[in-house]
């Protein structure tokens, strides 16, 4: 079969201090501080096996993730800009979807030809972490696309217990939109996760800000208006994207470089603030100083983008406006994946218009490439289908 995969030198970083447990494992703990001169390539690998509780799917859809667009770029050094848990090479892709083709002897609730999405943390279920309830911080954790092979191949063997069935997405928008809606779970369920399990909700009234506009911040913004927010507000410097985020669900959207963001709050909010500030942007030390002068009284930061940087915040801010700073990671556990597809399949949330260009397998490579413009939405790759399209015919490409 056909994947897409990424190879990198191991090289530490003259201050990077690699721990016992990285030189065992493989695995870098800051990949950015790890791995130099990525490579990715189209590569045949055979169709892998499935164990006693594994299934295999055929791929019908996969989303290029920002992450995936950070393996790929480098800094003026040489290493990826990933920070997070990584060990190459592998291939990469996380946000999917597909159809069973075949079951392990131990799988009874699913069966080929069930469509599916899947959960990205591959918890283990045993460690005291995973056993407290807390799948997305396992001690023996493995990502799919990180550190074990993704889903920009034409088949991937996971897990059972990491599939939710997607019936209901294909029923509202058919088979062949249906799937790449659904390749859509993963990343709106890594705002589930945030907004709602770790940041408790909000009530239905509520202002919310959410800094950037790539794909975790559209579906913030499309989370948070379903959910009954009085007012979504979004920061975001490419022009497409500010255009997608008024599809999704946003009341107003605003260059940052033209404007400030605090001021700007402060202002449609008659002075009190917004209640919810979200930062998908990945640039904490731009945004949350301006989420500090915004905060409502009761406020809260919610923190999802991924950035290896150190944040200046003065903490007498959250105490005098009885504001809270949220962490969030990953997407497992407390409903957060059945709940997303619920409201998917009932037409309560609709990100299907982020869905900016759809590439081959063969094209990943280019695809990746184009979304380090940072103007698409989502981009989904078709490893059953070999045209690549875009919006325009002028963009579209047919290979071999």
């Amino acid at each position: 079969m056909k994947a897409l995969v990424l190879q990198a030198q191991w090289d530490p970083r003259p201050d990077y201090a690699v721990s016992e447990w990285e030189r065992q494992t493989g695995k870098a703990i800051t990949g950015s501080s790890v791995w130099r001169h990525p490579q990715l390539t189209i590569t045949e690998k055979p169709v892998p096996e499935i164990g006693p509780d594994d299934v295999l799917l055929e791929v019908k859809a996969v989303g290029i993730c920002g992450s995936d667009m950070h393996f790929y770029e480098t800094d003026e050094d040489g290493y990826i800009l990933y920070p997070g848990l990584t060990r190459f090479p592998v291939v990469i892709g996380h946000e999917f979807s597909g159809r069973v083709v075949e079951v392990g002897r131990n799988v009874t609730d699913l069966k080929p030809g069930d469509p599916v999405t899947c959960e990205e943390m591959i918890w283990c279920g045993h460690c005291i972490p995973c056993r407290n309830g807390f799948p997305n911080h396992c001690t023996n954790l493995e990502e799919i696309g990180f550190t074990i092979d993704g889903a920009m191949a034409q088949y991937i063997a996971i897990g059972a217990k990491y599939c939710w069935r997607i019936d209901g997405i294909l029923e509202r928008f058919g088979e062949e939109k249906g799937y790449e809606v659904a390749a859509m779970t993963e990343p709106t369920t890594v705002s589930y996760n945030a907004l709602f399990t770790r940041a408790g909700g909000f009530k239905p009234g509520a202002y919310v800000a959410v800094y950037g506009a790539g794909p975790i911040g559209l579906a913030a913004i499309g989370l948070a208006a379903a959910a009954g927010a009085g007012m979504v507000v979004a920061f975001e410097t490419s022009q497409k994207r500010r255009e997608l985020a008024q599809q999704v669900g946003a009341d107003h959207v605003f260059d940052p470089r033209d404007v400030s963001p605090h001021e700007v709050l402060l202002t449609l909010s008659q002075g009190e603030g917004f209640d919810v500030h979200v930062e998908a942007a990945g640039v904490p030390h731009i945004t949350v100083p301006e989420m500090e002068k915004a905060l409502a009284i009761n406020g809260k930061i919610v923190q999802i983008g991924r950035a290896p940087k150190r944040v200046p915040m003065y903490l007498e801010t959250l105490q005098v406006r009885r504001a809270q700073v949220f962490g969030a990671q990953g997407h497992s556990g407390h409903q957060n994946f059945p709940n997303v597809i619920r409201m998917v399949a009932a037409g309560r949330l609709d990100l299907s218009p982020i869905i900016t260009a759809r590439f081959s397998l063969d094209d990943a490579v280019a695809a990746i490439e184009r979304l380090t413009r940072r103007e698409d939405g989502k981009i989904i790759i078709r490893p059953d289908q070999t045209r690549s399209t875009t919006p325009t015919e002028q963009d579209a490409v047919t290979v071999a």
